[in-house]
């Protein structure tokens, strides 16, 4: 019956998506010009996103054939093929949300601010909903056909398939992440350096060519990657955290169902939530009406998650109850139903302060914003060293706000209990979607406004939207990074215990393996240096991607500018379908590389050490370099995600007509901080994400192959 009733959360989520955007379909799009925008967005954005899908197609028929050959049954890759599909389906949906909803927005926003808001957040909660549904549907059939469907036969199949589930929503998620931030920053970056610099026209200006492929980079780039991305930390969290119940407590079935019902009942409170999202009368506070939704799924969640807690396990001790499924104490922790309550409080709170720090670090209206538009005054080099300060301090709190929540979860219940606190987290994951793509259809709208050449009035409304539309982008990709980080910690914890069970067991290539992950094994020291470089060079290669894609678009503006100069007097349409098929050829082919290396990286980092000191120091190298690839990658998406924020909004704080305005040589320098900080927050650090996550899950994975 539990069970039963997490599909039904999962399918009200998707209901209250389909009915929604039914009535955003029935809102006026506007003229024949705004359509006529709107259209080439989307024919753009579809276009970009099919060819993505059939080459990550082909990657994943591969992995499909090698994970039924290396399990020799159907677990694996049916888990693997259900995790792609949902989360390609998560992505591919919210962009059309988005790109549907843009020109909507721009309509809306000629009546009110309110209408506009009203708008825009319906859209980004369809696609907060749907990313939620379709994830906790995707794990609750899976998880039905495996145990009450009979598919597996023992505790290790269920194991396999999920971690094999979470295999495929990170490969898709790596993928979105990596392609649309190329796009999307190679054309903003591209657009900008030779509209703003050399021709001195505004931003969205319609003379600039690479102004629809700007508009179609925000919806494949902060839209639907952002929607795989979140999906698959859902997917993977919740897996993990099932799994180390699995693993540690195997006699206890509602250990298992408990994180899926958390995310159920969530999906009821972040509902709910949307509809608290609302300007007050002659209200501005855009920012305001959104928190109130998102505090009102917080407050409820608490309420549900302990009715939950209550109603599965009590709030009594259950400790006698527990039995440890491979009959070891190590990693065991009595612990009561309070216990696990108040670990998932703690995941909610962890959220809630994560939210107000980025937003700290990335609003306008906050010290650290205003500093590097104060240092804009001084040059472009002083706006760099500005930015790259606050990028590098904005790491501090939220990383002592997650060694807080690790130290207080870890002392209630354990292990499990960080695990609980990241799934609470991840629960109230359709309100944060929501705002996030809140963030691309304001941008669009605000472009569409500029193209279509609005009332000035209407364009000051969507600069209102976007302005806060960038603040929930950058929160959101905080929370994201925060979730990651502490759900790729429940990975690490599921790959140790994994040792521990196939050493327990008899008849298994790891039976009786002693593993020593002390700091004075030379292997454990190579293992963490392996795993730290990993997400350096990862960002590496996706900010030289970024360059080059940039180059391209800057050669082919300046080639239009010079070959058809009636497009700067304004009598001839620029080529946008050039540009558009340029990117996303430039972004299809830069995502390979930097894709494929947290893939290869465990595999090759195992074999390596294997021949040379065989099984016991590859596992424990392996598991070093999971931490180190969890830690250094933690700061650096946080560094670079709240840096990149911080540049974007000291430029639109000028432009609001601080330090000179627009035009001024703060407002020149403010530009190439803003140039440098787009790759950084919105393709390599988003990134860093799953390429965090889908490291840990190749180890899992390959640790099972070993022992098979």
């Amino acid at each position: 019956m539990t069970l039963y009733l997490i599909i039904g959360a999962a399918l009200l989520a998707i209901v209250y998506g389909v009915l929604t955007r039914s009535f955003l379909m029935k809102a006026s799009t506007g003229n024949e010009r705004m359509n006529e925008i709107a259209g080439a967005i989307q024919e753009g954005a579809k276009a970009y996103l099919s060819k993505q899908y059939k080459t990550i197609a082909v990657v994943g028929v591969v992995v499909t054939i090698l994970l039924f050959v290396l399990f020799r049954n159907a677990i694996a890759p049916l888990g693997f093929v259900i995790g792609a599909v949902l989360s390609g389906i998560a992505g591919y949906v919210g962009m059309l949300v988005s790109v549907q909803a843009n020109v909507r927005t721009t309509e809306a926003s000629r009546e009110s601010l309110g209408a506009g808001l009203n708008i825009a957040f319906k859209a980004g909660a369809i696609t907060g909903m749907l990313v939620a549904g379709f994830a906790l549907l995707g794990l609750a059939v899976f998880y039905f056909i495996l145990v009450p469907g009979g598919l597996a036969t023992n505790e290790r199949d269920v194991i396999d398939g999920l971690v094999s589930l979470s295999l495929g929503a990170s490969l898709i998620s790596v993928f979105a992440r990596l392609g649309g931030g190329i796009f999307t920053k190679g054309a903003d970056v591209g657009g900008d350096l030779v509209g703003k610099i050399e021709a001195g026209i505004p931003e969205d200006d319609p003379r600039n060519p690479a102004t629809i492929a700007d508009n179609v980079g925000d919806n494949v780039g902060d839209c639907a990657g952002m929607a795989a991305d979140l999906f698959e930390t859902y997917v993977v969290t919740i897996a993990a955290t099932m799994v180390l119940g699995s693993i540690l407590y195997g006699s206890l079935t509602q250990l298992a169902l408990y994180p899926m019902a958390i995310g159920a009942v969530c999906i009821v409170t972040s509902i709910i939530g949307t509809y608290f999202v609302r300007l007050g009368k002659g209200s501005t506070n855009v920012m305001g009406a959104l928190y109130k939704g998102l505090i009102a799924t917080g407050v409820l969640s608490v309420a549900a998650i302990g009715a939950l807690t209550h109603h599965m396990i009590g709030f009594g001790d259950v400790a006698g109850t527990m039995v440890a499924s491979t009959d070891m104490t190590e990693g065991f922790a009595g612990f009561s139903g309070m216990d696990l309550f108040l670990c998932a409080i703690v995941g909610l709170i962890i959220t809630g302060l994560i939210v107000m720090i980025t937003e700290y670090y990335t609003g306008t209206n906050y010290r650290p914003v205003r500093s590097v538009a104060a240092a804009s005054e001084s040059g472009h080099g002083t706006n760099v060293i500005a930015g790259l300060a606050v990028s590098m301090e904005a790491t501090a709190i939220p990383a002592l706000i997650i060694v807080a929540g690790i130290i207080v979860t870890f002392s209630l219940a354990g292990l499990y209990g960080i695990a609980i606190a990241v799934t609470a987290m991840l629960g109230v994951a359709g309100m944060i979607v929501a705002l996030d793509a809140f963030g691309p259809v304001t941008d669009n709208a605000g472009g569409i406004a500029e193209m279509a050449e609005l009332p000035p009035e209407v364009r000051n409304t969507t600069d209102t939207l976007d302005a806060v539309g960038n603040t929930t982008k950058a929160v959101t990709k905080g929370y994201a990074i925060g979730s990651a980080g502490l759900g790729a910690l429940v990975l690490f914890a599921a790959y140790y215990q994994d040792i521990l069970y196939f050493s327990a067991q008899e008849g298994n290539a790891l039976s009786g393996v002693n593993v020593d992950f002390s700091l004075t094994n030379p292997y454990v020291i190579v293992g963490l240096f392996i795993g730290g470089l990993l997400p350096y060079l990862f960002g590496a290669w996706a900010m030289q991607s970024v360059g080059r894609a940039a180059s391209a678009i800057v050669e082919e503006v300046r080639r239009q500018f010079k070959s058809d100069p009636g497009i700067m007097a304004g009598t001839s349409r620029p080529d946008y379908a050039r540009a558009v098929d340029l990117l996303t050829g430039a972004a299809i082919k830069e995502m390979i590389k930097p894709s494929l290396l947290p893939i290869l990286a465990p595999i090759v980092l195992y074999f390596a050490i294997y021949f040379i000191a065989g099984t016991s120091q590859a596992l424990a190298s392996l598991g070093a370099m999971l931490m180190g690839v969890i830690v250094t990658g933690l700061f650096l998406a946080l560094s670079m995600t709240a840096g990149g924020g911080a540049w974007d909004n000291a430029k639109k704080y000028i432009e609001d007509g601080h330090h000179g305005g627009k035009g001024s040589e703060a407002h020149k320098a403010s530009i190439t901080g803003d140039t440098v900080g787009d790759p950084y927050k919105d393709t390599a650090g988003p990134a860093v994400n799953p390429m965090i996550k889908i490291t840990n899950i190749i180890a899992l994975l390959l640790l099972a192959v070993i022992a098979h």
